[in-house]
Order: C-alpha cells, then sequence, then structure tokens
C-alpha cells in the first residue's frame, strides 16, 4: 500500500471528463491557498500567528511531516491487524480466520458497513439529516465484495499506534491554542478508503446543537485532526469548502453543480503525505468521493471541543437515551487524553510529554498498562456528540 499522484485513470462514467477536470482544478487551487507547512510555536510556546491566521480564514491546514516512518510503521502494523480480525461481514462474529472478530465483545458495533463505491449516508435520516446530498454511485466490479467496513469508532480502543497518535505533544498544544487549556475530546475514527471499493460521504457540515446559539462562532462545533497513514490525493480524499466554517448552517443543494450532485466548484481537496496531519473544522462544508483511485486512504480521526461547548448540553446517548454532559462525565471521557500522553511517554521516551493542563495534579493516575486497557473498553459510548 502507498499513496500517489492523482489517477489518470478514475472511472466516473459519463462523468469522467468532467471529474477529472474537477480534479486536477481542485489540486491547483489547493495548492494555491498557502495554508501548509509544519507546526510552528512562538518561544512562548503560543502557535504560529500565520497558521492561526490560514486556519481562521479557512477552515482548515495542513501540518505536513509531523509523524516520522518509525511512527507510521507502528500505525500501519495496528491497522494490518485491524484488518485482518475485521468480522467477515456485518452479522458475523468471526474473522476470516474462524476466530473472534475484533469488537465481537463491545456493547455496540464499532464498524460501519457499505456496499462498495455507495454513499451510505447521502440523502437519508442520519446524523439528523445533515448528510443532504446524494453522491454518485460508480459501478462496482463483479468481484467485489457484497460489503466494506469503510469507518472503526471508538478506535483507539483497538490500537496503542492510533492512541500514541492522539497523545502527540504538539498536536495536543495546537488544540490547547485553539479550544482552551480545558478542551475535551469529542470522537476518534478510522477512516479506510479501499482502492476500488471505498464508499463516499456525502457533503455535509458537522455539528447539530449549537448553531442557533446567541455565543456562537467560527469555533464552537470543534475541529478534527486526521493523521494519513498513506497520504491522500484529490481522487480519494477529503474535499472542503473553504470559509463555510464561518457561515453558519447552509443548503448544501444550493451549492452544488447543477445537475452534478458530486461537484461544488469552490470546493479543493486536502491534499497529504504520508505523516502529515490535516486540522479541519467541523463546521466546514465537507466530503469525500467513492475511491475507485488505485491508492488506499487511511485516515486516523480524532477531534476537540471547547469545554465551554460541551458543558451540561443534553442530547442523545448512542442507545437515543437522553444525556447531559456534567463535569463527572466530560472527566471521564477525558481520561483518555491521560492514557495517550502516558502511552507515548512509554514508546517515545526522548520526547517532551504534552501538560493536559485539567490533569495537571493527577497525572500520576494515568498509567498506560492492562488496567487502564479494560477502563477504555467500550469508552465511545460517551463522546461528547454536539
Amino acid at each position: 500500500m502507498d499513496g500517489g499522484g492523482i489517477s489518470t485513470k478514475v472511472d466516473f462514467g459519463i462523468h469522467e471528463t468532467a471529474m477529472q477536470t474537477y480534479l486536477h482544478e481542485g489540486e491547483r487551487k489547493a495548492y494555491a491557498l498557502g495554508n501548509r507547512g509544519p507546526i510552528r510555536f512562538n518561544p512562548d510556546g503560543t502557535l504560529d500567528a500565520k497558521i492561526l491566521k490560514a486556519y481562521s480564514r479557512y477552515g482548515f491546514y495542513i501540518f505536513e511531516g509531523v509523524l516520522d516512518s518509525e511512527e507510521l510503521a507502528d500505525i500501519e502494523r495496528d491497522f494490518l491487524y485491524i484488518q485482518d480480525r475485521l468480522p467477515t461481514d456485518s452479522d458475523s462474529k468471526i474473522d476470516s480466520k474462524g476466530r473472534p472478530a475484533l469488537g465481537v465483545d463491545c456493547k455496540t458495533s464499532s464498524f460501519y458497513w457499505a456496499k462498495p463505491l455507495s454513499d451510505p449516508w447521502g440523502g437519508t435520516d442520519v446524523g439528523n439529516g445533515r448528510h443532504q446530498v446524494k453522491m454518485m454511485e460508480p459501478e462496482i466490479a463483479a468481484d467485489a465484495p457484497k460489503e466494506i467496513v469503510y469507518l472503526i469508532v471508538g478506535s483507539l480502543q483497538f490500537s496503542d499506534a492510533f492512541l500514541r497518535v492522539y497523545g502527540h505533544p504538539k498536536l495536543l498544544a495546537v488544540a490547547e491554542q485553539i479550544n482552551g487549556e480545558d478542551f475535551v475530546p469529542f470522537n476518534e475514527a478510522l477512516f479506510i478508503k479501499e482502492p476500488g471499493l471505498g464508499a463516499s460521504v456525502s457533503w455535509h457540515q458537522d455539528g447539530q446543537t449549537h448553531w442557533n446559539s446567541p455565543t456562537w462562532d467560527e469555533g464552537t462545533h470543534g475541529f478534527n485532526f486526521m493523521a494519513q497513514l498513506y497520504g491522500c490525493t484529490a481522487a480519494n480524499g477529503l474535499w472542503v469548502v473553504p470559509g463555510t466554517h464561518k457561515l453558519g448552517k447552509l443548503n448544501i443543494n444550493a451549492m452544488l453543480v447543477e445537475g452534478e450532485a458530486d461537484r461544488i466548484p469552490e470546493a479543493v481537496p486536502l491534499l497529504c503525505n504520508p505523516g502529515d496531519v490535516a486540522i479541519s473544522s467541523r463546521q466546514i462544508v465537507h466530503g469525500s468521493f467513492a475511491n475507485t483511485s488505485p491508492d488506499w486512504r487511511v485516515t486516523v480521526n480524532f477531534g476537540f471541543h471547547r469545554r465551554t461547548s460541551v458543558l451540561n448540553v443534553e442530547t442523545n446517548s448512542f442507545h437515543n437515551e437522553k444525556i447531559v454532559y456534567d463535569e463527572q462525565l466530560v472527566h471521564k471521557r477525558s481520561r483518555v487524553i491521560g492514557y495517550a500522553i502516558d502511552a507515548r511517554r512509554q514508546r517515545f521516551p526522548l520526547e517532551t510529554p504534552f501538560v493536559y493542563k485539567p490533569f495537571k495534579n493527577s497525572q500520576g493516575e494515568y498509567r498506560w498498562n492492562e488496567q487502564a486497557k479494560a477502563k477504555i473498553k467500550d469508552y465511545n459510548l460517551v463522546d461528547l456528540f454536539i
């Protein structure tokens, strides 16, 4: 598996020529923005003003070269293990070798299944109907599987390598700069875009609770980090519409090229090399196409909120029961930050670990070991969705 440039053989049927032009033009526009480079901090620990300005203007930024080859090898090892231990289908409890499949002992399934190259969410009620548009679904090969796993949630409980990325000191320092020193988790997931099979994600905006809040602003619904194992291209990567994170809730259907549900003219792709980490506002209009390219995309995805956006919000739980994000629940969900910092400290002892201010006086409580692994089992049942 390895990332590469834009495929010149993407088959979009009658839309192929238009899509190829769209992909290449999107790539040109993305590089012209100039919102990419290494993570840079000032001597006092604040994030470089040019990064903050670009992130505020466009709603996303590409941090280049965050993860080195050693860490990428760790991530790939865990990813391949996960792939090997997946259930054989959405109704199965065993993997391809007849062993109990990964996650079968969890309280709720962590795996999202879809027909290859399909759009499982577009035009449905998933996420309160936020995926307004039904994306084009290319024809699949005759020998393609009936269904694939394209998303794994609660991913930190399945991979120490993913947990260590979550505890990366520079990424957590960025989260602190953007969301305040008392920032809190959102959720974590693994996106899998397999060549010739990967499902699309319809154009949408994340965030459901605060659009009409009197204190709403460009950062109210938090952001996601997207760490790239193999990199991502215009053909298999996420696309965003720069600046839309500042515009409130939008009518996405009105943004499309007439008669072409896949294309928003102003959108650009997130273009990354292996080890790059993109940051993107959850409020930005974004989506991705079915992966008909020859390149894998594997994205370690995790997000953070301002504590003030989450605390005492009432919403629905995984089981569709009313739940309030009180101090106790927010603290419990934030434990993964403490465990991630220690897991990373053990693997990379020469790094200076991040100090998460809410746990500053209790960091000794968060030691990553077998007991801790048991404690984060099903931790995603209290993901902080707003």
